[in-house]
This record gives structure tokens, sequence and C-alpha cells, in this order.
């Protein structure tokens, strides 16, 4: 019988990390200026974008996703005879972080691994996530005095996400009448050029956001094209825009783009696969499931869009396997990464200067600097 406690050693609690969301009508404002603080958006605009949660009830669909994501990762923690425990919390919503680092050391947690709901390399996505996390130790105050918290790497391109994608992929393709004209659109959540400009370690080129999403759907096009004998072409697109137009932020729109390809008779349908997001939360139920594919019946374009990972058992055992991997080098053995891209392995503590804070420095987590 394997050790139920050694296989995550020196972690003795698992935390799940993910950006939240309103759950009641009442909560939508103070999630919205939560999430937009320091930047002086006027509350007009946050109640034109609460309105895509009034229109549902008040209600995000992200944190019964999680509550779902906990039993199946708990799940498969029992079934490989682990019993670490799993703590979740949010960065914008309750339970908080500083909720989850409370619960942890109620567990007798001295040191803690975090896996986040998020993916990939840039601010927003990683290094954000580090300074709530490091806000929340604070906040916990003496208690917390040298607990540690940890992250497993950033891992888009981890074989757990990548044959999750491709499994959903191959079903959604393969559904079409005529698959042969598809073109597949990677939708994840734009960002401001110059955070994409600055993501990735600080000695480095930058622009490490887009590229492990092109990278991405690059393997996941010719794997689709091959198992289905096709040859379909992709490419990367973007939703869920929030800055002001004066502020260059990625392109090309989801939107825009059916609407390009149908004027240009240069698709017979869109399959749009949301790889920048794990589960179907407000940007892919509104953004896309609403209004992109509201843009596509507009314009007589076929649409369909792609399961996301959210607790597809190939995921989530994928999460099993960087809990595995970080606590084996936590504890000084050498690790061999699983990669389904070849070279697209960051590493689990950040370099100084990664995917930096353009407005103002501040302390963070699980990182050298």
């Amino acid at each position: 019988m394997p050790d139920p406690v050694a296989a995550l050693a020196p972690y003795d609690v698992v935390l799940l990390g993910s950006f939240g969301g309103p759950e009641a009508p009442d909560e939508v404002m103070p999630f919205l200026r939560r999430v937009t603080a320091g930047r002086d958006i006027p509350d007009a605009r946050l109640e034109a974008v609460g309105e895509h949660y009034f229109d549902r009830g008040g209600r995000s669909p992200i944190n019964d996703l999680n509550r779902d994501l906990l039993v199946r990762l708990r799940a498969e923690l029992d079934r490989r005879g682990i019993a670490t425990p799993v703590v979740w919390g949010n960065r914008n919503s309750a339970p908080f972080f500083a909720d989850a680092v409370h619960e942890a050391l109620d567990l007798g947690a001295t040191r803690v691994v975090t896996v986040l709901t998020s993916a990939y390399s840039c601010y927003s996505s990683c290094r954000q996530y580090r300074e709530d996390l490091a806000a929340a130790v604070e906040d916990v105050g003496p208690a917390a005095d040298g607990l540690v918290v940890d992250k497993v790497r950033p891992y888009g391109g981890h074989p757990g996400v990548g044959r999750a994608w491709l499994r959903a992929l191959v079903a959604a393709v393969g559904a079409l009448p005529d698959p042969s004209g598809a073109r597949i659109l990677y939708v994840t959540h734009s960002i401001p050029t110059a955070m994409d400009d600055t993501s990735g370690p600080g000695d480095g080129e930058g622009n490490l956001y887009v590229d492990q999403h092109v990278r991405l759907g690059r393997r996941l096009t010719d794997e689709v094209s091959s198992e289905l004998g096709l040859a379909l072409e992709g490419e990367l697109v973007f939703c869920s825009r929030s800055g002001p137009p004066s502020q260059p932020w990625l392109e090309p729109d989801v939107n825009d783009r059916i609407e390009q390809l149908a004027d240009e008779r240069a698709a017979s349908a869109v399959v749009v696969a949301p790889i920048g997001f794990v589960s179907d939360h407000m940007e892919v139920v509104h953004d896309l499931d609403t209004e992109a594919a509201a843009t596509a019946r507009r314009v007589g374009m076929p649409f369909v869009r792609v399961a996301t990972p959210g607790t597809d058992e190939l995921f989530v055992e994928g999460l099993v396997d960087l809990l595995l991997e970080r606590a084996a080098e936590a504890r000084g053995e050498v690790v061999v990464p699983d990669a389904w891209l070849p070279g697209d392995v960051r590493p689990s503590v950040c370099a100084p200067g990664c995917c930096p804070n353009l407005r103002t420095a501040k302390p963070a987590l699980c990182g050298s600097d």
C-alpha cells in the first residue's frame, strides 16, 4: 500500500486556486469592483458588464464548476491512495485565498502546493495569482508565519490538457456534416499587448502568452487533422477585451474573425475551441456561447463550440500528475517534466521579473524575486 501522505510530501495540503465569481445578484458589483481595483473603471461601465451576470440570475458558473473539480480531484487522489487534503480559494470571491489559508492552517499545514485553474504565462494568468496569495498570507497574520506556499508550473502544454482538448475537438469536428472546410478558432482571453510583450521570464523575449497558445493550437490542428484524415486550418483569436479603446489589446476578436471568414467565404463552418479556459465560466458561456454564436447566426456561418476540459478525467489526472511532479521536485528528486509540446515546460518557481506587474511592484509568492 502506498503511504497516503508521502506521495505529496513535503506538502501537507493542496490548494485549488481560481478566479472566483458572484453567486447572487448583490455580489455582482462588489465582485466586479474587486476584479478591476486600481483601474479607475466607472461603475457605469461595470454595470454594463454586470448585465452578463444579471441575465443569468446574478450567478457566474465558475464556483459550481470548481466545486465539481474539487470532487473529481479528491476522487483521483483517493484512487491513487493519496490522502492529502484539498482546500479551495479564489482571488475575487468567497472562499477567498485568505479563507483557504485559514482552512489549510486548521488542517495543520506547514507547506502548501497550489494548482491554479489558470494554465498560461502572463501577469493576469500567473503573477497576479501569486501576488494575491502573498496578500492572503499577510492578511492571515502571525498564524501563517512560516507557512510555505508553492505552485505547480504553468500547464497549458501538459499532456493532460492537450489530450483532453484533442478528444473534445475530434468529437466536435467529427460531428459536422462536412468538416473538410471547417476553420478551427482557438480562443483565449485578450490581454493588453504590453502584458503579452512582457509575458515570460524577465530575461526572455516576451510574448510567451501568445506563443503558448499558438503552439498548442498548431499541435491540436495537426492531431485532429491526422485522426480524422483531413487537412484542417486553425488560428488564434481572442475574446473578452475590457480595456479602453486607446489601449492596444490582442486581436483579432472572435466575432470580427467570424464575420471576416463569412465575407471571404473562407470556411464552411467555425469550430470554436476556448483553449484559454479550463472550464465553462462567463467568458465561455457569454462571450462565446451567446455573443459569438449570435454573430455566426447573423452571418450564416455554422458554429460549434468545443467542450472545455472541466472535469474530464484526462485533465484531472493531469492535474494530479502535476502535483506529484511538483512534490518530487520539492523533495530534491531528479524530475523530467512531462510535456505534450516540446520545449513548453515552464519552471514551477517563477524567475525574477517574470510576467511583471506593469502598474506597481507587489510581493508575490512562488517565485525567486
